[in-house]
């Protein structure tokens, strides 16, 4: 095969797209039982009118129903792009390692082995939740919970709860707990930075360059929260409206009944971590990639000490619209590495 590409959500779609304009052989690998990517494991109480931040596929329009939830709505308009593109999408695979193999890279899962001379690796966060360290933890009495599990207010119903995270995650779990949950509260551990006005097109490009110059550098991505602020998104709105936005700083330490400031105990039944996710690279271990820095230095979606991998949906390409992007300029990329090797024609 020209290409493999691991991953079949915004940006794994994207790169195949991308790729089958410029006529190279390629497969899209999934470990997903079903279209939909990330998309399809939200909580089902996100819903389609609280969007945001999703972009129309490369040649298809998202027009999302005007009810219902986020996640199946999604996961259905991605089923219908692959389908109608007739993109050759192979599932559930899981890949487990990508190795280097005389003449490219070899894709090795429980499911098969591909032979590939460039790898499109679109693997996202989903599967990386990130839980902090935190002293006492382990003792807590009540439940913790990642925000990748959480399935809507119902079962915290007369609970107290601490939702903890400053991006749009823990924004989303505030304002469903009101009038559900006992009590609610919200720690971070920076003040939280709330963005006045339209994401315009400049500060776009301002945002990704940001983030650019960390993966340039071989130093790990930073979130994307941390360098646009909280938008005042519907979700946003209602947490306003519904009184929950009141941050405190992060406690000091957790105990078996709930939490400590310094002296001060506040007691709580629940811990939910919107703590964010890392990219989920793990399978990518065989190459050696990583720099002293944490990162993967990347010269736009290439991985620098692999020029055959291209990394779409990380770093500065971690965004609906940047993963458009990133997927035509791999797509580009491999086609002129196949055309340098004598592998393909010019035409």
């Amino acid at each position: 095969m020209d290409v493999v590409v691991i991953g079949a959500g915004q940006a794994g779609l994207s790169a195949a797209y991308a790729l089958r304009r410029r006529g190279l052989p390629f497969v899209v690998l999934d470990a997903e039982t079903a279209p939909g990517g990330a998309w399809q494991h939200r909580s089902p109480s996100l819903g389609v009118g609280e969007l945001h931040g999703i972009f129309d596929l490369p040649g298809m329009h998202f027009e999302p129903p005007a009810t219902g939830p986020a996640s199946s709505a999604v996961a259905d308009y991605f089923a219908r792009y692959e389908r109608e593109s007739g993109l050759p999408v192979v599932r559930p695979v899981r890949v487990r390692a990508v190795r280097r193999a005389a003449g490219g890279l070899l894709v090795e899962a429980d499911e098969g082995r591909w032979a590939a001379r460039a790898v499109v690796n679109a693997t996202g966060t989903w599967r990386r939740p990130y839980w902090p360290s935190y002293p006492g933890a382990a003792g807590f009495r009540g439940r913790q919970l990642h925000y990748a599990d959480y399935r809507g207010p119902a079962e915290f119903a007369g609970q107290r709860v601490l939702v903890v995270g400053g991006g749009h995650s823990a924004v989303h779990v505030l304002s469903e707990l009101p009038g559900t949950a006992a009590a609610v509260r919200w720690v971070t551990r920076r003040e939280p930075v709330f963005h006045e006005g339209e994401f315009t097109e400049d500060h776009g490009r301002a945002v990704v360059a940001k983030v650019a110059e960390r993966v340039a550098a071989g130093l790990p991505p930073r979130s994307v929260v941390s360098v646009t602020g909280l938008g005042y998104t519907a979700v946003v709105r209602a947490a306003v409206d519904k009184g929950v936005l009141h941050r405190l700083p992060m406690f000091d330490r957790i105990v078996a009944g709930g939490v400590l400031w310094g002296d001060r105990f506040e007691p709580f039944d629940a811990i939910v971590w919107a703590t964010g996710f890392r990219a989920a690279l793990g399978h990518l271990a065989p190459l050696h990639l990583r720099e002293p820095g944490g990162g993967i230095r990347m010269a736009g979606t290439r991985a620098v000490r692999e020029p055959r991998l291209h990394l779409v949906g990380y770093g500065p390409s971690a965004s609906t619209v940047g993963a458009n992007r990133a997927g035509r300029a791999a797509a580009r990329e491999i086609a002129q590495l196949l055309e340098t090797e004598g592998l393909r024609s010019s035409a």
